[in-house]
């Protein structure tokens, strides 16, 4: 059995607490955990069948359930209607041969092994007879007094390579081993006490899902109609799943003939066949996130749907494609029904207004009222809707992602980009969101930074001169724009590597007590003007670095950002501190401090030895922390990370705090890590070095920026 091991739960029903196995199993789910297993050695068989017939009912094929040992309790769960995917035995447990036997050919059966003696065992049972290993432990751990000596990772990366058979790494794993686990050939981590003993272990498994994701290639599958010009369909998707770091792979719904000027005719194959595409993909490899796009129609759905029940991929986006350019309906009655079931499997829907107007059962009057239809229809399927306003008209062309079940909105703000190389927009903007989920970004982040690539691909899209009608986009000007195809790293690998080495530093920020007391209004006021005074005169300085940057800029597109940057981003800023600094807010002669601290000043100095000692790629990088940091720090604020009070309007410092969460700073942020990690994936290996320097330097005066009005010291 293929199976999805990457974050493997063990349960304790003493760690768990008065929580207990089943609530905290429905968390540690809800955040990503892929298979469970039930341990408690304590209970007897009839009380094992009796959790397993619950949890079965909450993991309800979420992920896989499997038991510890018990395989007369799993077989009587079974027999009861419960789904148990299978059994882990130890080495001195159940018989592996005879399990395999009762439970079948379909069963995920596992065995510990952690020695030499234990491969070879392995070796000697006829194929097929085990599906994966449990090796460890990793680090010493109090849930399995008896263990053997730990393994460490360097033991654990010897056993992996050694072993015929996918290894899952257990015992003491912690959230700081998951990247390298990952790296050290483990196809999963098995944990405990991470998230049976913490306070929300929904969250310490999203967490865990992100680490575990973010140093590698996430296999990305679109389901979707074949489009011979390459602009849209599985051409696009394929591309876009590159382009931001995937492997991308395809199951064909429909064969049309087109051209950038249109579809001439359609052909879709049976669906017994499409079937037959699904099932050879996941009966081989594990997909780590699946993109869908145009379905013709109800039988097509169907069997899509089906697949997806069965497979339970962790990330699902749909782009449904129900409108033609033309407003001509795609769908009849019957296959708009069965979309609408399908969406219910989704995390991700990407709409435009007309595929809105139809999915919410009403027309649509403007963009307020878009936003209205994208809660409505949230609400209703439980996934979160991106709406996308490019079919507005006039200049403005927003988007939004709204998830009713986590109360959210978030709106991102864009103008038109002037070109008729539109077409497969949709197509590639709904893959790209789906590769950088599967890569371990946040919702919102994912549409950050996938709007700005595709941003920057509609940019580039006129050069490419494909077709007479409505062209594609340029999926890979990123790669292109310095002058040749990029070798790795690549731009989209800098970023995650550099955020990953900067990781104690904005961790670190999270916990200053200026940070804290900012978040929950505790702050004094004092140390507030004092930040806002040094703030101030830090603005000021950077935007002349701004400056310099954009007189050195290569192209006209960077030139015009880092100007922008520096009118509108800083001057914008001013006006508020300006706004702050003043006697109605208790802000005197007396208690403003007009001279740079040495915090700032150290800053300063470094921003300005780089713009004109440095050559341009080092300046932009140690132009980016400001940028990325504090937008980091501001989503989070705004998704109540620090509490809820930071979004409460009566808060002390309410219209401080809203600056944090400006769309339009976001938008430029991630504008920012792409022309740096560009410059960066284009750059020889000195050049890199010295701009990581810069940029890991201008993240620690960041943090003690940050840390100076209440702990000067710092720096």
């Amino acid at each position: 059995m293929i199976a999805d091991l990457s974050l493997y739960l063990v349960t304790d029903a003493a760690l768990c607490g008065a929580r207990g196995v089943v609530e905290t199993v429905a968390q540690a789910v809800d955040g990503g955990v892929r298979i469970v297993q039930l341990r408690d050695k304590a209970a007897t068989d009839a009380e094992i069948t009796a959790q397993l017939l619950e949890l079965s009912r909450v993991i309800d094929g979420r992920a896989l359930l499997v038991v510890n040992d018990r395989l007369d309790a799993a077989l009587a769960a079974r027999a009861q209607g419960a789904r148990v995917d299978g059994v882990h035995l130890g080495q001195g447990d159940e018989s592996v041969l005879r399990a395999r036997a009762l439970l079948g050919p379909d069963a995920l059966i596992g065995l510990t092994a952690n020695s030499p003696a234990h491969l070879d065992a392995v070796l000697a049972l006829p194929a097929g007879t085990v599906d994966y290993l449990g090796v460890g432990v990793i680090r010493p751990t109090s849930t399995k007094p008896d263990h053997p000596p730990a393994l460490g990772i360097d033991g654990f990366r010897m056993f992996a390579a050694a072993s015929p058979l996918p290894c899952v790494a257990i015992g003491g794993v912690g959230l700081e081993d998951a990247a390298d686990l990952r790296a050290a050939g483990a196809a999963g981590v098995a944990v405990v006490s991470a998230l049976c003993a913490v306070d929300d272990p929904r969250a310490a498994a999203a967490e865990f899902l992100r680490r575990w994701r973010a140093r590698s290639t996430p296999r990305v599958l679109s389901i979707a109609g074949s489009d011979p010009s390459g602009g849209a369909g599985i051409q696009a998707d394929l591309k876009s799943i590159a382009a931001n770091g995937g492997y991308g792979m395809a199951v064909i719904t429909a064969l049309t003939a087109q051209n950038t000027r249109g579809v001439r005719t359609v052909h879709v194959p049976p669906a017994a066949f499409l079937q037959d595409q699904l099932d050879a993909l996941s009966d081989d490899i594990v997909i780590d996130a699946v993109k869908i796009g145009m379905l013709a129609n109800a039988e097509v759905i169907r069997a899509v749907t089906d697949w997806l029940d069965t497979e339970r991929p962790p990330i699902v986006v749909v782009d449904p494609v129900m409108v033609a350019t033309s407003g001509d309906r795609l769908l009849d009655a019957d296959a708009e029904g069965a979309l609408r079931a399908l969406l219910t499997r989704a995390d991700i829907v990407t709409p435009n207004l007309a595929e809105l107007s139809v999915l919410a059962e009403r027309p649509i009057v403007g963009w307020i009222d878009a936003l209205a239809a994208a809660d409505e229809l949230s609400t209703r399927i439980g996934a979160a809707v991106l709406v996308k306003g490019g079919h507005l008209s006039g200049d403005d062309a927003p988007d939004a992602l709204v998830d009713a079940a986590q109360h959210t909105r978030r709106e991102f703000a864009g103008t038109r980009i002037a070109t008729a190389n539109t077409h497969g927009t949709g197509c590639s903007l709904s893959a790209a969101i789906a590769t950088r989920l599967a890569r371990g970004d946040a919702p919102e982040k994912a549409v950050v930074a996938s709007r700005a690539w595709l941003r920057e691909s509609l940019r580039a899209g006129d050069a490419l001169r494909v077709g007479r009608g409505h062209g594609p986009i340029s999926h890979f000007a990123g790669l292109w724009a310095r002058g040749g195809v990029e070798t790795s790293p690549s731009a989209t690998e800098i970023a995650d590597d550099w955020w990953d080495r900067i990781r104690g530093i904005h961790e670190g920020i999270d916990e200053l007590a200026f940070i804290r007391g900012l978040a929950d209004g505790t702050l004094g006021r004092e140390p507030f003007v004092f930040y806002l005074g040094q703030d101030a005169l830090y603005l000021r300085e950077y935007a002349r670095v701004l400056a310099e940057a954009a007189r050195r800029a290569p192209t006209s597109a960077e030139q015009a950002f880092w100007a922008n940057g520096a009118h509108g981003a800083i001057v914008g800023e001013l006006e508020l501190h300006a706004s702050w600094l003043t006697p109605e807010h208790g802000v005197t002669s007396d208690t403003f401090r007009s001279e740079p601290s040495p915090t700032t000043t150290a800053y300063l100095d470094h921003l300005r030895s780089t713009a004109f000692g440095g050559d341009y790629a080092e300046l932009i990088a140690a132009i980016l922390p400001c940028y990325w940091l504090y937008t980091d720090l501001g989503r989070r604020l705004h998704a109540g990370e620090f509490g809820e009070y930071a979004r409460d309007p009566r808060h002390p410092y309410a219209s401080w705090l809203e600056t944090y969460a400006d769309p339009a700073f976001e938008e430029a942020t991630a504008q920012a890590i792409v022309y740096v990690t560009q410059a960066a994936a284009a750059a020889d290996d000195e050049t890199r070095a010295r701009m990581f320097r810069a940029f890991e330097r201008s993240s620690a005066l960041e943090l003690a920026f940050f840390a100076a009005p209440l702990e000067p010291a710092l720096l």
